[in-house]
C-alpha cells in the first residue's frame, strides 16, 4: 500500500529548495497512475490552413490576469539545546538569553486578477495566513505590494488588493454548469515556475477531502497537473472563464499524480463579495446539529431504500430552526430546491447563505413531506451544565446492558449528571464491546429509544430489552445523533 498525502498547494521556498506544507490529514490507498486527458480539436476553434489546432489563442487573453504571490513571514525558532538545564549550566548560558530567535521564511502562490480596476486578486487563505509582506507579480514582470483586504479560513480564500493600471480581469464563470468529463485548464506557478499551463478534465464534483476541520469543502476534482506554487491559481473552462481557485493535492511525493481539488467559483463569489465589503465572512446558522443518513438509519426510521438527505439530531432551543418549526428526527431532502445528499452538502449551503435570508427546507417527518422555511441567523453559544443528582424514576442507580438487549451488552447506564436533563447516561463502557463497536461512547446521555422518551433507568430497561433492532437518540456534548443497533 502507498502512503499518500493530502497537501495544500503553497510551494515554501527555503534555501535554494522549494517544498510542499504538508497538511495533517493523511489516507492510505493505492497510487493510481496519472491520467491527463488530451483536448480532442473538435472542441476547439477551426484551425486556420497551415495550423493545427491549439489553446493558444484563448490563454493570450487568460495568463496576463493569473498573478504571481510572493510571500514572508518571520517565524521565532530556539534552539531545543537551550531548554536543558545542564546543557546551560555546561555552557554558562545565562537564564536571560534563551529568547527565540526570528528567521525570516517566503513562500510562493497563485492568484487570479478579478476586479481590473480596483486591483482585487482572488487566491487561497493558506497562501497568505502568516504573512508580513505581500507581493504580487504580473506576467509582464511589474511588481506590487499587497494589501491583505480579508480572509476566509473555512473556505481557504482570501481577496488581496494591489494598485496598478492596465490590469486585465478573469471572466468569472458559472461552476454550477461544470460536468464530469468537461475539459479545464490549470494555470499557475508550481515550484514558481511562472505562468505554467496544465490541462485535465473534470474529474469529480461536489469531493470532500473528509478533513474534520469545519472547513467548508464543496471541490472541483481535476486531472489537469496541480503542485506546489499552483494554490490560489485559476481553473478555467474552455471559453476562458474562471471556473475554479486551485487549493489542494492528493499525493505521494509532494507532486501531482492528477488529483487535484478546486474551490468553485460560485462559493468564491459568495465569499469574495463579503470580503471585499467588510473584511471577514460572517457565516450564517439555522442551530441544528445533524448527521448522514446511513442504510441502518434508513431501516430504523422506516424511509424507502435509497433515501438520502440530512438527518435532524437535534435542534437548539431559541435558533431560527426552532422558531420555523423543524424537530429532532425530521430528514431534510432538499434546500431551496436543490436536493440534499447528506449533511455536509445542507451544512455548506446554509452556511454560504447572508445572515436574514431565508432557506426553503423540504423535509420527511413520520412519513408525511412537510416543507419549512427558516430564516438564516447567527448561531448561539451552546453550553451543557454538569451537576450531580439521583435518579428520579427508579430505585436502581445503575443497571448493566447484562439485562438489556444484548447489542448493549459491555455498556453501565446511570442517571444523567445533569439535574435539568432526562434520559439515562453510559457510565462505563468496555472498548471491546458490542455496545462500544455499535458507536456508544462513555459520557453519551439515551434520550429515547425506537423513539419513545427515555425519563429514567426504568423506563430504559422496559424500552431496551429483548432482541430486536434498537433506534437510539443520543445526546454527546454539546450535539446529537442518532444511533442505529442492528
Amino acid at each position: 500500500m502507498a502512503r499518500m498525502s493530502f497537501l495544500k498547494t503553497i510551494a515554501v521556498a527555503g534555501g535554494a529548495a522549494l517544498m510542499a506544507t504538508v497538511a495533517t490529514l493523511a489516507l492510505t490507498t493505492t497510487s493510481p497512475a496519472p491520467v491527463h486527458a488530451d483536448i480532442p480539436p473538435a472542441l476547439l476553434a477551426p484551425a486556420a490552413p497551415g495550423q493545427v489546432p491549439s489553446l493558444a489563442p484563448m490563454l493570450k487573453t487568460v495568463l496576463p490576469t493569473v498573478v504571481n504571490i510572493a510571500v514572508s513571514s518571520k517565524v521565532q525558532i530556539q534552539n531545543p539545546l537551550l531548554n536543558d538545564p545542564f546543557f546551560r549550566r555546561f555552557f554558562n548560558v545565562p537564564q536571560g538569553q534563551q529568547q527565540p530567535q526570528e528567521r525570516e521564511e517566503q513562500a510562493i502562490g497563485s492568484g487570479v486578477i478579478v476586479d481590473a480596476a480596483k486591483g482585487y486578486v482572488l487566491t487561497n487563505n493558506h497562501v497568505v495566513e502568516h504573512a508580513d509582506k505581500i507581493k504580487v507579480r504580473l506576467n509582464d514582470d511589474r511588481q506590487f505590494d499587497a494589501k491583505l483586504i480579508g480572509t476566509d479560513p473555512q473556505t481557504d480564500l482570501a481577496v488581496l488588493q494591489i494598485k496598478a493600471d492596465g490590469l486585465n480581469a478573469l471572466p468569472l464563470g458559472d461552476s454550477a454548469q461544470l460536468q464530469v468529463g468537461d475539459f479545464v485548464v490549470a494555470i499557475g506557478s508550481p515550484f514558481n515556475l511562472r505562468q505554467t499551463v496544465t490541462s485535465g478534465i473534470v474529474s469529480g464534483l461536489g469531493r470532500s477531502t473528509g478533513a474534520d476541520d469545519g472547513s467548508y469543502q464543496d471541490f472541483i476534482q481535476t486531472d489537469a497537473s496541480i503542485n506546489p506554487g499552483n494554490s490560489g491559481g485559476a481553473l478555467i473552462n474552455l471559453r476562458g472563464e474562471l471556473v475554479g481557485i486551485n487549493s489542494q493535492i492528493y499525493s505521494q511525493s509532494g507532486g501531482s499524480i492528477g488529483i487535484g481539488f478546486s474551490i468553485p467559483v460560485n462559493l468564491a463569489k459568495s465569499v469574495m463579495s463579503q470580503l471585499i465589503a467588510t473584511g471577514k465572512f460572517e457565516r450564517g446558522r439555522i442551530g441544528i446539529v445533524g448527521q448522514n443518513l446511513t442504510p441502518e438509519l434508513v431501516k430504523a426510521l422506516g424511509l424507502k431504500e435509497n433515501t438520502h438527505g440530512a438527518l435532524v439530531a437535534k435542534v437548539a432551543p431559541g435558533t431560527p430552526a426552532e422558531k420555523a418549526g423543524l424537530k429532532e428526527g425530521d430528514v431534510v431532502i432538499q434546500a431551496n430546491g436543490k436536493s440534499i445528499k447528506d449533511m455536509p452538502e445542507l451544512r455548506n449551503l446554509i452556511g454560504l447563505l447572508k445572515i436574514g435570508e431565508k432557506v426553503e427546507l423540504t423535509v420527511l417527518r413520520d412519513g408525511a413531506t412537510k416543507q419549512v422555511t427558516v430564516v438564516v441567523g447567527k448561531s448561539p453559544d451552546e453550553k451543557v451544565g454538569a451537576a450531580g443528582n439521583a435518579d428520579d424514576n427508579g430505585k436502581d442507580s445503575t443497571t448493566t446492558g447484562k439485562g438489556l438487549n444484548p447489542k448493549l451488552k459491555g455498556a453501565t447506564f446511570g442517571p444523567v449528571q445533569d439535574s435539568d436533563s432526562k434520559g439515562v447516561q453510559v457510565v462505563d463502557l468496555d472498548q471491546d464491546s458490542p455496545a462500544a463497536e455499535a458507536g456508544l461512547r462513555p459520557g453519551d446521555i439515551i434520550l429515547s429509544v425506537n423513539r419513545h422518551a427515555v425519563s429514567g433507568l426504568t423506563d430504559f430497561k422496559k424500552l431496551a430489552s429483548g432482541e430486536g433492532d434498537l433506534l437510539l437518540y443520543v445526546r454527546r456534548g454539546d450535539g446529537a445523533l442518532y444511533l442505529a443497533l442492528q
